[in-house]
């Protein structure tokens, strides 16, 4: 279903429908990303873990790495971006300067992380899916980081929090301080 605008209704469908962005200063180069993923051509699941060296290296996946991937791999752009898309856990688009994820899994919704969802995105300006305007904190949607009997669970710059609901102030501190 769609807002007014065009807009899915839901953060995570909004999520896959965001753009990928184009190379910034950021990225690497076409030939760096072919030296970073030359090793992993003959290897099972290649192109995935490929397309995850290329997002440890560079902090997220632009166009250009789809175009070198599916080049390297033999395979459509399609495909690669299908890849992408699939993956929630590649982004298009930089990271903002901390990212906080929560869990939106069932353990965790019952044990409050919609609440504690609303809850951030208001103290911090943001809404699931998106950045700040000032690219300072960003709110995704995370399904299961594996401490169910601790929910609601969060991650946050990659430090997992279990008991989430308790460490929110810690959060808002740690990501605006």
């Amino acid at each position: 279903m769609l807002q007014p605008g065009g807009q899915p209704r839901d953060p995570v469908q909004r999520w896959y429908a965001r753009p990928m962005a184009t190379a910034t200063a950021s990225a690497s180069s076409g030939a760096e990303l072919r030296a970073l993923i030359a090793p992993l051509v003959n290897e099972i699941g290649g192109p995935i873990t490929a397309l995850r060296a290329i997002q440890d290296h560079d902090g997220w996946i632009d166009r250009e790495a789809v175009d070198v991937v599916a080049d390297v791999f033999n395979l459509s752009r399609a495909e690669v971006r299908g890849l992408v898309a699939f993956y929630a856990d590649f982004r298009t688009q930089p990271p903002a300067d901390h990212v906080v994820r929560i869990c939106q899994a069932e353990a965790c919704q019952a044990a409050g992380s919609r609440t504690l969802t609303a809850s951030l995105a208001e103290r911090l300006g943001t809404t699931l899916g998106q950045a700040t305007i000032d690219r300072s904190v960003e709110l995704d949607a995370v399904y299961c980081l594996g401490l169910c009997a601790r929910a609601p669970a969060m991650m946050v710059d990659g430090e997992l929090i279990a008991d989430a609901d308790r460490a929110v102030e810690r959060v808002i501190e740690q990501v605006r301080g």
